[in-house]
C-alpha cells in the first residue's frame, strides 16, 4: 500500500494549503532528528504532494542519496497530490503530538551532560553510557566526537576506573549510516577525509587512555564497538550478547587496531571468520578467542558486574593508571601506526563503488514504504 508504517494515515477529507504550510514549518521546529526512513517518507510525500508522481530521472547509482530519495518518492507511484498532502499533514502532525519537552537530567556525579552520552562518576568508577537506545546506540558523528571528549575527561578525573557500556537492549549496533548521506561542499571525497580524520582521533583515545578501561557490554555489539575492545583491558558481558564486524558485506575493512590485536589475541584463522568473513560471534564464543574476560548469566549480569566494578575501584588509583600505561607503552607507537594504516585503506574503501552501492543496498531496504 502507498501509506506510511506504523503511521496513523487518514485519508477521509483534504488538507487545506494552510494546513500543509504549517505542517512544514512544525517540521522545521522538530527537536528530534525523526530518522532515516521517517525523514524519507516526509521528503516522498512532500514531492508527491507538490510535484504528483515521481517524474525526475533516475540518479546514477554512484549518487546514492539522491538515488535512494528517488526511490522513495518512485515508490508512492500514483497516490494522488490530495492524499500525499493529507498523509504528510497527518505525520508532522504525529512526529511533533509524540515529540517530549527536551528536558535533560544531569547525572549524579557528572560535571557535563552530553547530548548522546550519559555519564556519571560513583564509587571512583567513571561511567560513559552510549544514550541512543531507540536507534540501538548507533554511532553519529556527533557522538564519535562526544565520545572523544568524554574519554579525555575521565582520564583526567578522579575516579580510579573507566566503564563504557550501553542504554537499553543493545550496546552499540556500529556507525549509524546516516553519516554517509551527510555529504559536505567538498563531495564524497572530503566526507571520506573528515570522517578518517575523525575516526583516527576516536581510535587513538582509546589507545592512550591512561586508566584501566572496562567494557561492560550489556547486549549485542556491532562494527567499530567490537573492534576496539582489543584496546580494552577486561571486557564483561551478558549471556544474550553477540559480537559482528561485518565489513566486507559492507564493501568496507576493519578498525580500531583489530587487523592486528585480533590475529594476535585470538589466532589468524579465528580473526579472518570475523574480519573478513563477518563471523557472528555469541558471548560464549567471544569469550573463548579471548574478545571478552568473562559471561554473566542475563539475571544477574549488572549486579555480578558492579559488584566486581566497585572492588576494583578500591584499589590504589596510581598504581593501577601506571601499570596500565606500562602494559600499553610497549606497542604504543606500533598501535598509532596501525591505527594510520587501517584509517587510511577504510577513506579507500568509502570511496570505492563496492562500499558506496553496499550502502545504498542498506538505506533502499529501509526505504521500501
Amino acid at each position: 500500500t502507498n501509506s506510511v508504517p506504523g503511521a496513523k494515515i487518514h485519508v477521509i477529507g483534504v488538507a487545506s494549503t494552510q494546513e500543509f504550510n504549517a505542517a512544514k514549518e512544525k517540521l522545521g521546529a522538530l527537536k528530534k532528528d525523526p530518522g532515516n526512513e521517517v525523514k524519507l517518507t516526509i521528503y516522498a510525500l512532500f514531492k508527491q504532494a507538490t510535484q504528483g508522481p515521481c517524474n525526475t530521472p533516475k540518479p546514477s547509482m554512484l549518487d546514492f542519496v539522491n538515488k535512494v530519495k528517488w526511490d522513495a518518492w518512485k515508490s508512492l507511484g500514483c497516490l494522488s497530490q490530495e492524499e500525499a498532502r493529507r498523509q504528510y499533514v497527518d505525520l508532522i502532525t504525529s512526529l511533533v503530538g509524540a515529540e517530549a519537552p527536551a528536558v535533560a537530567a544531569q547525572p549524579t556525579g557528572s560535571t557535563k551532560s552530553f547530548q548522546t552520552l550519559l555519564i556519571s562518576t560513583e564509587d571512583n568508577i567513571t561511567t560513559i553510557r552510549l544514550n541512543r537506545p531507540e536507534k540501538k546506540n548507533a554511532i553519529t558523528a556527533e557522538m564519535y566526537n562526544e565520545l572523544i571528549e568524554a574519554l579525555d575527561l575521565a582520564g583526567k578525573d578522579d575516579s580510579v576506573i573507566t566503564v563504557i557500556t550501553g542504554s537499553g537492549d543493545y550496546y552499540c549496533s556500529g556507525n549509524d549510516l546516516n553519516n554517509f548521506t551527510k555529504i559536505p561542499e567538498g563531495g564524497v571525497e572530503k566526507m571520506a577525509k573528515d570522517a578518517g580524520q575523525l575516526l583516527r582521533r576516536y581510535v587513538k583515545g582509546y589507545i592512550d587512555f591512561p586508566k584501566p578501561l572496562i567494557g561492560v557490554i550489556n547486549g549485542p555489539a556491532v562494527g567499530v564497538s567490537v573492534t576496539l575492545l582489543g584496546l580494552f583491558d577486561v571486557v564483561y558481558a551478558t549471556e544474550r550478547a553477540t559480537f559482528h564486524t561485518p565489513f566486507s558485506q559492507l564493501g568496507q575493512s576493519p578498525e580500531g587496531c583489530s587487523s592486528y590485536l585480533f590475529p594476535k589475541m585470538m589466532g589468524a584463522a579465528k580473526a579472518s571468520e570475523m574480519l573478513l568473513f563477518n563471523k557472528k560471534l555469541t558471548a560464549a564464543q567471544a569469550c573463548d578467542v579471548g574478545l571478552v574476560t568473562e559471561v554473566f548469566p542475563e539475571s544477574s549480569f549488572q549486579s555480578e558486574v558492579w559488584t566486581r566494578l566497585k572492588a576494583y575501584a578500591k584499589l590504589p588509583r596510581n598504581s593501577l593508571a601506571l601499570s596500565k600505561q606500562l602494559i600499553r607503552a610497549v606497542e604504543k607507537e606500533k598501535l598509532y601506526a596501525i591505527n594510520d594504516a587501517e584509517v587510511e585503506r577504510l577513506v579507500e574503501r568509502w570511496l570505492s563503488d563496492e562500499c558506496m552501492q553496499a550502502i545504498m543496498s542498506f538505506f533502499q531496504a529501509k526505504s521500501k514504504l
